[in-house]
């Protein structure tokens, strides 16, 4: 049987991180994943470009049981310390809007650093590889185990069976990710790792996930699908300001995709489609204006021409300005600028961004990552209760997270 000081299970972003952070305190590290490539979801990311972090990090963007959870690793390891190590492999990138940071060139651009890290720090990677079995002993002594724990009879210790070897070690790192987009290879084993030794798993479900829409909306809206509107959504006391995109399924875009993680089956969604008007004033002024052009014209000024006859179609008469009333205009502007739906769903883990819910963070040391009730056991990055904004948050969180597992393990 062979041993190093610490097993990561998942080489993605959390995971490799870790082993950089690990591996720079000269610790044995051993990286495992089941996939063919380290980092693959960091490949597809950001549309091939990786939105790798955020300017403007706070722990408001985070959705968790415990909100204050990830103040702790996230001020230890800032977006600042990640764009310096970008900026130290002169990685070019730009701020795309709302403190975005993507590369200029390829995801493959941060990819290639976190693999070089890992060759600086020794990091050993096993890919194609599975964990079979994990045993766990709290009574022997490791060779290898760091000398603050080996003053302690009660050195933990980890026995994993996987395709290639046995391996031991002092320090299980559980990096698997969650359940979101299985086609990259997403599992629940993380889950099971945590029930396996005690701990609890809040429900999950997908977040910053597009919503699908009933058949009768579907056949109302379908010929717009590829349509994008600036707009204001809102459900649940949350809104978002960014574009929403009518698709075949449903409804997509930024906004849709921040909301969703805030939205539960049956509720309803309010989407301001003019957040920048006072569109009751534009109105009688087009009025005015404009009193013999038909609504559908009129609207055209705001959005494209098929969706403003969609929507005059659809909610309005379209008539002459100087035959609606004023308080025609009125209802007029409040449709447009509170209409309400009511999702059918969302397009689940499939093609979900992240995944809400997981290992309940209560069980979880803030500073360290470790489970109280299993020393030497650490669970970082998404398959924690822990979920970011869509803009490059959930990245934060996987460096933030991997990093000061990374100091301890």
């Amino acid at each position: 049987m062979r041993q190093v000081d610490v097993v990561i299970i998942g080489a993605g972003a959390a995971g490799l991180f870790c082993a950089i952070s690990a591996g720079q305190r000269g610790r044995k590290v051993l990286l495992i994943d089941h996939a063919n490539k380290a980092g693959k979801k960091i490949l597809m990311s950001g549309g091939g470009r990786c939105n790798f972090t955020n300017y403007f990090i706070e722990p408001d963007c985070f959705l968790s049981n415990n909100s204050h959870f990830c103040k702790s690793a996230l001020a230890r390891y800032t977006q600042w310390d990640f764009i310096a190590l970008v900026e130290k492999y002169q990685v070019l990138y730009h701020e795309k809007k709302l403190g975005q940071l993507f590369c200029d060139n390829k995801s493959k651009d941060i990819q290639e650093l976190l693999l070089k890290e890992c060759e600086i720090s020794n990091v050993e990677i096993h890919l194609k590889t599975s964990v079979e079995n994990i045993k766990y002993n709290v009574n022997t002594k490791l060779e290898n185990a760091k000398p603050e724990r080996n003053n302690n009879k009660n050195t933990p210790q980890f026995i994993l069976k996987t395709s290639k070897e046995t391996v031991q070690c002092e320090s299980l790192v559980i990096a698997t990710g969650a359940l979101s987009i299985p086609t990259m290879g997403a599992t629940g084993f993380g889950y099971q790792v945590a029930r396996q030794f005690g701990l609890n798993v809040l429900p999950t479900r997908a977040g910053l996930v597009p919503f699908t829409m009933p058949e009768k909306w579907l056949s109302d809206f379908s010929e717009l699908s590829g349509t994008s509107i600036d707009a204001v959504v809102s459900c649940n006391e949350k809104s978002f300001r960014e574009n929403i995109l009518i698709t075949h399924r449903g409804l997509s875009g930024p906004a849709i995709l921040q909301i969703s993680s805030y939205w539960n089956l049956g509720d309803e969604v309010t989407i301001n489609l003019t957040p920048d008007l006072e569109l009751v004033g534009w109105l009688l002024q087009k009025q005015r204006q404009k009193p013999n052009a038909l609504l559908a014209s009129v609207l055209c000024e705001l959005f494209t021409k098929k969706l403003a006859q969609k929507l005059v179609e659809l909610w309005f008469e379209n008539k002459p300005l100087k035959q609606f009333t004023p308080t025609e205009l009125q209802h007029i502007a409040e449709h447009l600028q509170s209409w309400k739906i009511k999702p059918h769903g969302t397009e689940g883990y499939r093609t979900a961004e992240v995944t809400l819910g997981g290992v309940d963070t209560d069980a979880i040391s803030s500073k360290t990552m470790e489970a109280k009730s299993t020393p030497g056991l650490y669970f970082i990055g998404e398959v924690l209760d822990v979920t970011g904004h869509l803009g490059g948050f959930n990245f934060q969180w996987a460096w933030a997270s991997g990093f000061v597992c990374g100091e301890v393990v």
